[in-house]
């Protein structure tokens, strides 16, 4: 394939940046909130601008059905409470992005992350390469020669471009070992603990003399922590295995403000018609 990248999106990942960062004030058909969506279009179409990709695939969580992760880890990612105002959002969000002519990634029971690999995996073995667009950190185990995670930073307009010398300057494993590291020290914002007395510095520092995680654990002398961590692998591994309707031409941003127009985003319809 070669030539422009493909644009990934962690579509409920921006939604939220751009839930907090444009003003509740913006309103629209009826009084409903457009802020999330407003925002959301705003940055998505500035990055287009800016990064040239071949296309763009958006990738959505399934608000409200459980999947394997929360099997495995009955307390895996409580506590969220989301505004009904972006939960409303969050529900027009992907046939907005199929309206512009995105690929659109949703599914019960499969999370954004893992729609988000397998359109990694789909796009690489095709012969392409990708830019993923997050601030999670969980994206870094995708990061190769191929894939690169875009980064937005807070108050600031440039994106972060994390490679694979990055992942390493920052967690000290490599790409691959990310979901080791994680099983190992843990990750508070998904509410998994990591094993007893184990920390980034620690886990980084047991990859690097093991290599793999099996092999971390053949050393770990207490079996019930030994099970956690291969809970925890499973849990903070990105499947690659799902199917992904990958875009095969660029977004049609005036067909989608079409669609935008019906909803009384009328000046975000009248900037897409200008691209």
């Amino acid at each position: 394939m070669g030539g422009a990248p493909l644009l990934i999106v962690d579509g409920d990942n921006l939604a939220h940046r751009a839930y907090h960062s444009t003003p509740k004030t913006v309103r629209g058909a009826e009084d409903r909130p457009i802020n999330a969506i407003v925002g959301f279009f705003s940055m998505l179409t500035r990055i287009w601008q800016e990064e040239h990709p071949r296309g763009i695939f958006v990738a959505w969580d399934t608000l409200g059905v459980d999947t394997y992760r929360s099997k495995l880890w009955p307390a895996y990612q409580t506590g969220r409470v989301f505004d009904p105002e972006i939960v409303e959002q969050l529900e027009l969000l992907p046939a907005l992005c199929k309206a512009c002519g995105m690929g659109v990634g949703k599914q019960p029971g499969a999370e954004a992350d893992d729609l988000m690999a397998s359109a990694a995996r789909a796009e690489v073995e095709a012969g392409g390469s990708c830019l993923v667009l997050t601030t999670d950190r969980d994206a870094y185990q995708l990061v190769s020669d191929q894939v690169t995670v875009l980064a937005p930073k807070r108050g600031q307009r440039e994106l972060e471009r994390v490679d694979c010398r990055e992942v390493v300057a920052r967690l000290g494993v490599l790409p691959e070992q990310v979901p080791a590291f994680k099983a190992l020290s843990g990750d508070s914002s998904d509410r998994i603990p990591g094993l007893p007395g184990v920390g980034p510095k620690s886990a980084a520092s047991l990859l690097l003399k093991h290599g793999t995680l099996q092999r971390v654990l053949e050393q770990w002398a207490r079996p019930e922590e030994v099970r956690l961590a291969e809970t925890f692998y499973e849990i903070v591994l990105m499947r690659g295995d799902l199917a992904a309707d990958l875009p095969q031409v660029q977004p049609n941003w005036s067909e989608g403000a079409d669609t935008l127009e019906q909803i009384g985003a009328a000046g975000l319809a009248a900037r897409l018609r200008n691209l």
